[in-house]
């Protein structure tokens, strides 16, 4: 009869693709792992991986049997959270991701708070791109992520908790800030700084300001930064401008009301989620948290209709 334990370890084989990995992450020894998955295999008489590629492969049936493992797991999880709901009972780990143009500006105002409201919750954050985190909610290596939505993908669940909205950012001489009024049409006639590529963000920035055909045409030269600080930085000293994040300006971005510049008519906006696998297992823990990052943001950014939706992907 296969185990939970058994399901546990193909699991585990299947996200590391490595016996060695999946094992120290058990916390068992190699050959303990090892045997229980042959075990398996020989209770249902088929080859859940294919050992002889490096990494290890699941084999096709062994794909089919690891989602319904996967499904298996999860429900069984879901009983724990039951009991730990009922009982009142917060507390485990919870393991979560957020992009870059989010974390130096949000986790300041929700991490500690959340921690310090739920002392028994081992809350560990990662920094990670959307891609990344996305590939880590599919394979359990994260209980959630927080990142801009729609991601519109039919496996990751979307809980929309914020909307920020999109500025613009200008050297104190660029002639959009000598505008009475900036729409979306004026300003794609200026080139515009971008964040590098696998950075939402960045993709917003093109999308927002038709920028496709216009990207370092006329700034000093070509540079694509993993930091809206760095940006910055670069349009103070080089000219030029950029899109930056309402958060990032009232939560650390450094940059004078001067130089900011607001769009007249129609106010772009990001949406930002809190997003799980379908099949996750922390449902009450996840819940707390999209809560306090809730609350950690001003009111205003909790209205969907504050302004449009600019996609990124």
């Amino acid at each position: 009869m296969v185990s939970l334990i058994q399901l546990e370890y193909i699991v585990a084989i299947d996200n590391y693709r490595h016996f060695a990995q999946a094992a120290d992450h058990c916390f068992v020894t190699q050959p303990t792992l090892s045997m229980q998955v042959k075990k398996m295999e020989d209770d249902l008489g088929v080859k859940i991986f294919d050992r002889s590629k490096q990494p290890v492969m699941p084999t096709e049936i062994g794909l089919r049997i690891l989602e319904q493992a996967r499904i298996v797991l999860s429900e069984s999880g879901k009983l724990h959270e039951l009991v730990k709901q009922f009982t009142g009972d917060v507390s485990g780990d919870l393991i979560i991701g957020i992009i870059p143009t989010l974390s130096p500006y949000l986790l300041p105002l929700f991490a500690g708070n959340f921690k310090r409201k739920y002392p028994l919750v081992n809350l560990r954050i990662e920094e990670l791109l959307t891609s990344q985190i996305a590939e880590k909610l599919k394979t359990d290596q994260l209980d959630a992520g927080i990142f801009v939505t729609p991601f519109n993908d039919h496996s990751i669940v979307e809980q929309a908790v914020f909307y920020e909205e999109l500025l613009g950012y200008a050297h104190p001489d660029h002639p959009l800030l000598a505008r009475e009024s900036v729409d979306l049409s004026d300003v794609s006639n200026y080139d515009v700084w971008l964040l590098g590529d696998g950075h939402c963000f960045r993709n917003q920035v093109i999308n927002l300001c038709s920028a496709t055909n216009r990207i370092n045409h006329e700034l000093p030269f070509g540079f694509e930064s993993g930091s809206l600080e760095t940006l910055i930085r670069l349009i103070n000293r080089e000219g030029g401008f950029t899109i930056i994040p309402e958060l990032a300006v009232a939560e650390g971005l450094n940059v004078p009301e001067a130089q900011i510049f607001r769009f007249s008519h129609t106010k772009p906006i990001r949406e930002i989620s809190i997003c799980y696998s379908r099949l996750y297992t922390k449902r009450h823990l996840i819940q707390l948290l999209a809560e306090e990052i809730a609350a950690s943001v001003p009111v205003a950014m909790h209205d969907r209709n504050r302004g449009e939706l600019v996609n990124w992907k």
